[in-house]
């Protein structure tokens, strides 16, 4: 009985807190975020406009915790190319899933990933190597906010 409460309990939270499901571009990979993203904006930095063949990322921050695989974990491949970031995919399909950063404590959800999630970026980052100018009146940070270890400046668009 008590186990059944506490599924029950669970259950309820899940129903009462915003969560959004995502998947890979086959959808053997399905997963969900829930509760509201820490941060949300463009990344022009070179790493995500080669990992995403795009000239640029357009990003959700979670807590860890946030984020859970529901299908298909087996098929979660992973791909670090510096500390600071740990790409994961898809092994069926290729298709991108998210990125975890270790050191900033929090998982990128790609915006396209969770298609219904109602995405409001907040800001741009790594704006110095953008290469693709866009004025929108949001701030352009010229590498990353301070509080991640970037220099704070914020430049024209």
């Amino acid at each position: 009985m008590e186990v059944a409460d506490k599924q029950h309990h669970h259950h309820d939270h899940a129903a009462h807190g915003r969560s959004y499901a995502g998947s890979c571009f086959c959808g053997a990979v399905q997963f969900t975020v829930s509760g509201e993203p820490a941060a949300m904006g463009y990344c022009h930095c070179e790493s995500c406009r080669s990992w995403s063949a795009a000239p640029v990322n357009a990003f959700t921050l979670w807590k860890p915790d946030s984020v859970k695989v529901t299908r298909g974990a087996e098929h979660v491949g992973g791909f670090s190319k510096t500390a600071k970031s740990d790409r994961k995919w898809c092994k069926q399909c290729g298709g991108h899933l998210y990125t975890v950063h270790p050191l900033w404590g929090v998982t990128d959800v790609y915006a396209a990933s969770i298609p219904d999630f109602p995405y409001k970026p907040g800001l741009h980052v790594n704006y110095q190597e953008t290469k693709l100018r866009m004025k929108d009146g949001l701030p352009k940070m010229k590498d990353m906010p301070a509080e991640m270890g970037g220099s704070g400046i914020v430049i024209a668009e």
